[in-house]
């Protein structure tokens, strides 16, 4: 997906097994935020971050979604632990990562893999990507604040 795409409209289902569309955000911007896994350091830490930067981005008219391949199951836990006040969605078949792109070999200490690269997609009011986040752009301490300062 590029700046100027139309997101898919199903985008999966949430920690509750609820379907979240892209209709179900029109007329607000939504933060489509890709994440590897819940409960590590790295992905805790942009999660608070866009968590304490919520209250913002919902006056700035922004929704937030949250999505990794992890189970709905561990987003429960993660939400709890976290006190996430935004949705998650469970990608656990790949179809949403995949669609947006986000999937690929990765490599850490040597060893390859497969995963999800770490991406935000800013999409506005009609559906359009209006900005992407690649990895190397994320600072995931102060993720929340990258998003407001667009």
């Amino acid at each position: 997906m590029n700046i100027g795409d139309k997101a898919p409209e199903i985008l999966g289902k949430d920690q509750n097994g609820k379907e979240i569309r892209l209709s179900d955000f029109a007329g607000k911007k939504l933060v489509l935020y890709f994440y590897p896994k819940d409960n590590t350091s790295g992905c805790t830490a942009e999660a608070c971050s866009i968590r304490d930067s919520y209250a913002d981005l919902k006056k700035a008219g922004y929704a937030v979604v949250g999505v990794s391949v992890d189970s709905a199951a561990s987003h429960l836990k993660f939400i709890e632990k976290q006190s996430l006040p935004f949705d998650l969605i469970a990608d656990t078949d790949h179809a949403l990562v995949e669609a947006m792109g986000v999937w690929g070999e990765k490599s850490m200490y040597g060893r390859k893999y497969m995963g999800t690269f770490r991406t935000t997609f800013i999409i506005d009011e009609t559906g359009v990507i209006t900005h992407i986040f690649l990895p190397k752009a994320i600072k995931t301490k102060e993720h929340g604040a990258q998003i407001l300062a667009l």
